[in-house]
């Protein structure tokens, strides 16, 4: 039962999830943290952090991920093709539909209509997970994790001006994180 509820749960998200993999994190949360208590937030943002750090999209590493989590190799197995199975069958069928009516200025307004939305989507979870970084998920000021606010600005800085690879920056990040936990220990 729990690989059809994985299997079920992961293609809502395959289904709904347009936009990519961030565009995916507010469907992956409701439905890991909030519908099935599968983790808490805090494992959540760990999920996020990790399906980034590794090959593949978000949405199809936190799938095997909690599949994994919940039903060892067999529930990976059934999340991921929950999760992938939708696209295979949409993609299948508006590749052949767009090659066939990409001219039509009615699916061009449709695209254009769908872009702010998607932008929204991956907007709301970077602030989500951004508040969770910097320990804004208490209201306590004691709870504020500075060190992770000058950390995000200085990877910006590095991402944007200085436009470095991102996995540079990542390990520069994991480097800054443990000198300030050495020196403030």
């Amino acid at each position: 039962m729990i690989y059809l509820k994985l299997f079920i749960s992961f293609l809502k998200i395959g289904a709904f999830s347009f936009g990519g993999g961030y565009a995916a994190m507010p469907l992956i949360e409701s439905e890991v943290v909030n519908t099935n208590h599968w983790l808490s937030a805090a494992e959540f943002g760990d999920l996020i952090t990790i399906s980034q750090m590794t090959p593949g999209p978000i949405a199809i590493n936190s799938a095997t991920f909690v599949g994994i989590r919940i039903a060892g190799i067999f529930g990976a197995m059934a999340a991921t093709f929950g999760c992938i199975l939708p696209a295979l069958i949409l993609v299948t069928v508006i590749a052949w539909l767009y090659t066939k009516y990409q001219k039509l200025s009615m699916l061009q307004s449709i695209l254009a209509v769908l872009r702010p939305a998607v932008v929204a989507m991956i907007a709301i979870s970077g602030v989500k997970i951004l508040m969770q970084a910097f320990g804004l998920d208490m209201l306590t000021i004691k709870s504020i994790r500075l060190h992770m606010i000058v950390i995000f600005f200085v990877c910006m800085i590095l991402l944007i001006k200085y436009n470095k690879n991102p996995i540079t920056v990542m390990v520069f990040a994991g480097v800054l994180n443990l000198l300030y936990n050495v020196l403030t220990d």
